[in-house]
């Protein structure tokens, strides 16, 4: 392929004659091209990232896939037109084709959701765990504990799991997860099962929090969102060390936006951000912010934190002003919480004015 010009259309870096790759008919530089590209696995075209079609195995180009790739209707994964099951006119990866009258839901189902508990704050858990199957019955036995009186999770595929699934939880307050939601004996039975989901390299917690609880209005919600984004940047080191993730995981699924000035310039960049929703604050959901930031728990305690975490952060965001932000220091802000369970996980992490405690292993 013929390159033309001498430097790097994104960086200006000069090149020589011999060097370069053209991307839509921009001449990028090798350095480029790994940052914003991917190669199409079909028909192997270099595209821009932000332009390409993937799950966790797969990278196309848009008109490879609309030409030979199908998504599996239950866990979303990629399937070349070959490997596909039809079922009622959807299609399916063997997997989920094998499993498809089973209490595990379909990856893309979302149900209305049901809310529990009286606040204007609510909390929806997405917790991921693996290396105990993608086993029905277990999926069954760990419904019938949430499930025992009203309607509170339910079990989902996923493809970036090897030999799990997903919990999913209706929205409920801080006070119905940590008080109703028998969350301690659901992590226990899941643990007894062979799950893992800490000790995986697959396995995240997400936290969904409503938009309506920041404002009555967009402009009012944005306002609160951009400072809970200005609060993730500048304590980005204190919430990497207590999400438990490795630097390669979070940078893959819950990369940061990067600091600047202000919230609102954070924020700018969050909705001109390519990284989907592979990102610490989410905000891709019409609804809700979602917080990618952990790694996942099947210990009680983590567990709770990790939504008392987010609670306070919202609080900060709520009730400081920008200054007030700007000079508040990780310190102060640990100072101020009174939750138990988070303090103690806080000692464990050693984010809470140089504390120790002695540390129950993760699961």
């Amino acid at each position: 392929m013929e390159k033309e010009g001498k430097t790097c259309i994104h960086c200006s870096s000069i090149l020589s004659q011999e060097e370069g790759t053209l991307v839509d008919g921009e001449l990028l530089c090798r350095e480029c091209v790994e940052t914003f590209c991917n190669t199409c696995d079909h028909c192997g075209e270099t595209i821009w990232a932000e332009d390409s079609i993937s799950d966790e195995h797969t990278f196309l180009c848009a008109e490879c896939y609309e030409s030979h790739y199908y998504r599996c209707e239950s866990c979303g994964r990629i399937m070349h037109e070959d490997s596909v099951n039809w079922c009622n006119d959807l299609a399916y990866c063997d997997s989920c084709f094998e499993d498809l009258d089973d209490d595990i839901e379909d990856y893309n189902i979302k149900p209305d959701p049901i809310f529990y508990g009286t606040s204007e704050r609510f909390f929806g858990v997405e917790l991921e765990v693996d290396y105990g199957g993608k086993d029905n019955n277990y999926a069954k036995q760990l419904k019938e504990i949430a499930n025992a009186i009203q309607e509170h999770i339910y079990i989902k595929s996923d493809s970036s799991l090897d030999d799990g699934f997903e919990i999913v939880s209706h929205p409920m307050t801080l006070d119905y997860h940590t008080n109703e939601m028998d969350w301690e004996t659901l992590l226990q039975t899941a643990i007894r099962m062979g799950y893992h989901s800490h000790q995986t390299d697959t396995c995240g917690l997400h936290i969904h929090v409503n938009r309506s609880a920041f404002g009555e209005n967009q402009a009012e919600q944005e306002e609160v969102i951009s400072k809970i984004l200005f609060f993730v940047e500048k304590h980005w080191s204190e919430l990497f060390q207590f999400s438990r993730r490795s630097k390669y995981s979070m940078n893959r699924w819950s990369a940061r936006y990067g600091f600047e000035k202000t919230g609102k310039e954070i924020l700018e960049k969050a909705k001109d951000s390519s990284n989907g929703r592979y990102v610490a604050v989410n905000l891709r959901n019409y609804h809700t912010i979602e917080f990618r930031l952990f790694r996942g728990t099947l210990k009680y305690n983590t567990f709770i934190a990790a939504l008392q975490l987010v609670d306070e952060i919202c609080n900060v965001a709520l009730f400081s002003s920008e200054e007030e932000l700007e000079s508040l220091s990780w310190s102060e802000f640990v100072r101020r919480i009174e939750k138990p369970e988070l303090i103690q996980y806080l000692k464990e992490r050693q984010l809470y004015i140089n504390e120790k405690v002695i540390i129950e292993e993760e699961v």
